[in-house]
């Protein structure tokens, strides 16, 4: 009698649960549920939202390009924002067949707000001020809430 084992026909393939048959089975969430997005990604829907409701009183908006950055970047070395805070957001302007960009930065907003409401209302701000900012107008006039609960 031969008690031999056969080979495995593809060799060592990647474990999926340990030896005890534990570990992950698969993804905790499907993707559809908001549970399964990331802190960037409902970050970059906050935004959306933001652009989505000054675009339809502003329709030039849609050929400004909007995104959102982990940080800002210094400008070069030695260069610091002295004694200003960290900015949450800016501007880009449109140059040689590039669009005008708004930048919002995540990680600064996030630190400054607790949850996912005051999160939403600082984005908000951000995104007018910097609207503003690329049109030559005040925030008031870009979005009549703006400065509102």
């Amino acid at each position: 009698m031969d008690n031999r084992v056969p080979p495995r026909a593809a060799g060592p393939g990647p474990r999926r649960r340990d030896r005890h048959g534990r570990g992950m089975r698969g993804p905790i969430a499907p993707p559809q549920v908001p549970l399964a997005a990331s802190r960037g990604e409902v970050f970059a829907d906050l935004v959306q939202d933001s652009v989505d409701r000054l675009e339809r009183r502003w329709p030039q908006l849609a050929e400004v390009d909007f995104l959102v950055l982990e940080v800002p970047r210094l400008g070069g070395p030695g260069d610091a924002w002295a004694d200003e805070a960290v900015p949450l957001g800016g501007i880009i302007p449109a140059r040689e067949g590039r669009r005008a960009r708004v930048v919002v930065y995540r990680r600064p907003v996030e630190i400054r707000t607790k949850g996912r409401e005051d999160r939403a209302t600082l984005v908000h701000e951000v995104v007018v001020e910097q609207v503003a900012e690329l049109l030559g107008l005040t925030p008031e006039t870009v979005d009549p809430r703006y400065g509102e609960d």
